[in-house]
C-alpha cells in the first residue's frame, strides 16, 4: 500500500503578461522617455505629448489599439510631412473602404463592366511558336 498524495505546493501561475510601455523617445528633441501616451476609448482618440518640447499629436484609435500604435501613427504621420505629403490617419496598407450605393452593393464604374466576361484575349507568353 502506497501513501496518499500530500496537497504540496500547487505549480505556480501560468506566463505574467508583459506590460507595454507608454513612454517613449521623441522624435523632435531625441529624448528617452518623454513622450507620454494617453487612449481615450470611449471617444476613439489617442494623445501624445512629448513632457520636454511640448509636441503634441492627436489620432483615432479602436478598441484593439495600444499606446504604441499612436506612437507609430505620429512616426508615419512625421515621415508622410517630411516627404512632402498630406499627414494621415492611415496605418499603411490600409486601403479606404469601397465606395457603396443603393442597397449596400459595391459601386463599380462602367469601364469594368466590360471585362467581367473572364475573356482573356492574348494568354501565351511571348516567343511561343507551335
Amino acid at each position: 500500500m502506497g501513501k496518499r498524495k500530500s496537497s504540496g505546493p500547487k505549480p505556480g501561475g501560468g506566463k505574467k503578461k508583459e506590460v507595454l510601455s507608454t513612454t517613449f523617445q521623441c522624435l523632435f528633441c531625441n529624448h528617452e522617455n518623454s513622450v507620454l501616451v494617453q487612449l481615450d476609448k470611449k471617444t476613439g482618440q489617442g494623445h501624445l505629448r512629448c513632457k520636454v518640447c511640448a509636441q503634441t499629436f492627436s489620432c483615432q484609435i479602436n478598441y484593439l489599439s495600444a499606446a504604441v500604435d499612436v506612437y507609430s501613427d505620429w512616426i508615419d504621420a512625421c515621415d508622410a510631412v517630411k516627404k512632402g505629403g498630406e499627414a494621415e490617419n492611415v496605418r499603411p496598407g490600409r486601403e479606404p473602404a469601397p465606395l457603396r450605393s443603393g442597397a449596400g452593393a459595391a459601386a463599380i464604374p462602367e469601364e469594368d463592366e466590360d471585362d467581367l466576361d473572364g475573356f482573356v484575349e492574348n494568354d501565351e507568353p511571348e516567343g511561343y511558336d507551335d
